[in-house]
């Protein structure tokens, strides 16, 4: 057995800020700390930090008055922002920066007086905070099918906005709907799907020719992990979406196959790691890293934990 490994994958420059935040707070505040959401889409990741006192809530009611708490990297509305004052809670900001850029551009179209649509998943947590933002301006749209549905007051003050983890080529399909059925509609001036979905995906897509199988390191939860998965599919090879080696089946592989891996970005690397013991042991699997592109991105701290990072 031969192994693609595919690069970049795993943990974006989002996720990395997110973790070490997480990591910075727990050090200074010690648990119970509390984190609204998951911090990132991943079970390894939130079973690490459950089991050292991190507690994931759904609702701000869970958090006790005046305790610190978590924003996620999946960012929120500005109505739980405001509930977290009410609370007197020590709120630590750790949102990527490129979901906060989709909720600044939400901001600024409705401030206009357009209709935004939001390209995304009914009931992602991006999703919930972006449509806080401008609840009554923004409409959700998951489907081409739905674009030509659509009913606005005014066609030519419309706009759309995407997700940051979805499929370029799903995403895409709907822009040019969006784009048929409205020719005036505004859109950012760079892309809202960020860079480590991006290029995560052109890995995949340029390396699925090469192999029979690809094993996706990633939760069911996760939307880039599980674009990452669809995507292999369409390449026409067996594709599965697992969060680590115990989920491996044999079955799955003959000897002789050629096994792309990668990660989605809230997969840790040491899941990497693992899978490729385990089909070493198991099948003689020799790796070969595959690099299609270098990531060279950081994200600064959250302004409450800049002062406790350790200096280089």
């Amino acid at each position: 057995m031969k192994v693609l490994l595919a690069s970049p994958r795993g943990f974006c420059a989002g996720v990395n800020m997110a973790i070490e935040s997480l990591e910075l707070a727990l050090r200074e505040f010690g648990p119970p700390l509390y984190v609204y959401h998951e911090i990132v889409h991943n079970k390894y990741v939130v079973t690490h930090f459950r089991d050292r006192g991190v507690k994931f809530v759904d609702e701000l009611e869970e958090v006790p008055l005046g305790s610190t708490l978590l924003f996620s990297a999946h960012g929120v509305s500005p109505a739980i922002r405001k509930l977290a004052r009410e609370r007197k809670l020590r709120a630590i900001d750790a949102t990527c920066p490129l979901v906060t850029k989709v909720h600044l551009e939400a901001i600024k179209y409705a401030k206009e007086g357009f209709t935004i649509f939001l390209i995304g998943h009914e009931g992602h947590d991006e999703v919930i905070g972006t449509m806080g933002e401008a609840p009554e301006a923004i409409v959700l749209v998951e489907t081409p099918e739905e674009v030509a549905e659509l009913q606005v007051a005014d066609e030519t003050k419309v706009a759309y906005l995407t997700q940051t983890t979805l499929s370029v080529d799903d995403a895409n399909r709907i822009i040019r709907r969006l784009r048929e059925r409205f020719p005036h509609i505004a859109s950012p001036p760079k892309d809202d799907i960020c860079y480590a979905t991006q290029n995560r995906q052109e890995a995949v897509a340029l390396l699925a020719d090469e192999a029979q199988v690809a094993l996706v390191l990633g939760s069911q939860n996760s939307s880039n992990s599980q674009r990452l998965a669809e995507l292999a599919k369409e390449k026409g090879i067996a594709a599965h979406l697992i969060d680590g080696a115990g989920d491996i089946r044999d079955d799955w592989f003959t000897a002789a196959d050629t096994v792309l891996v990668t990660a989605g970005a809230s997969a840790p690397e040491n899941v990497v790691e693992e899978c490729l013991d385990y089909l070493r042991t198991r099948f003689g699997a020799t790796v070969e890293p595959r690099t299609i592109r270098e990531e060279h991105v950081s994200f600064p701290l959250p302004r409450e934990l800049r002062n406790l990072a350790p200096t280089s």
